[in-house]
């Protein structure tokens, strides 16, 4: 079984935000699949399954991600090579997409909740945000909503690419994936 999570924050004034992008990789990925609600409330979770598959997007907002994470792991008995976690990445360009095992937090709050629950080795499917040029202002910039034209490119480009990659994910070795998928727009 594997465990795709969307990192995001829950309500309506983060739905289009930088920091909502696995959110809404989630919802685009399942919008299309037949899936069953799993209603737990120790998973903190709003989860989906579909065949051998569970999709989260939890429900403790970023900060508190990887509380969430390990319920459903552990409930599930789910390997950590099998969790693949989807998140904004502020050291990546916009219209980046990178994968990787491992690594760094970057200040990332999502990361850090999850490194401390779970390690740090699972799959990470960054997706470049940017940055803004002051960096006192990260904070406002990741929960700014992404302007009308980032949106077209998130919608036509960035997340159906994100989406055709999750089946090599469970399939390659991580070095085949970034080969093949490794985007930049």
């Amino acid at each position: 079984m594997h465990l795709l999570v969307g990192l995001g924050n829950i309500g309506d004034k983060y739905q289009n935000t930088r920091h909502n992008i696995g959110f809404l990789v989630i919802d685009f990925i399942t919008k299309n699949l037949n899936t069953s609600n799993i209603n737990n409330p120790n998973f903190q979770s709003e989860l989906l399954k579909s065949g051998y598959n569970l999709f989260s997007k939890p429900k403790t907002y970023m900060n508190n991600s990887g509380t969430a994470v390990r319920a459903i792991m552990d409930y599930y008995k789910i390997d950590l090579e099998n969790v693949i976690i989807i998140h904004d990445d502020l050291d990546l360009p916009f219209g980046t997409v990178k994968y990787k095992i491992g690594g760094g937090h970057g200040g990332h709050n999502g990361l850090k909740s999850l490194d401390s629950n779970i390690t740090k080795e699972y799959i990470r499917v960054r997706v470049g945000i940017g940055k803004p040029e002051d960096k006192d202002q990260v904070a406002n910039y990741v929960l700014s909503d992404f302007s009308k034209r980032e949106i077209e490119v998130l919608y036509s480009k960035i997340i159906p690419h994100v989406a055709s990659s999750i089946d090599a994910l469970k399939e390659l070795n991580i070095d085949e994936v970034k080969s093949k998928f490794s985007l930049k727009i």
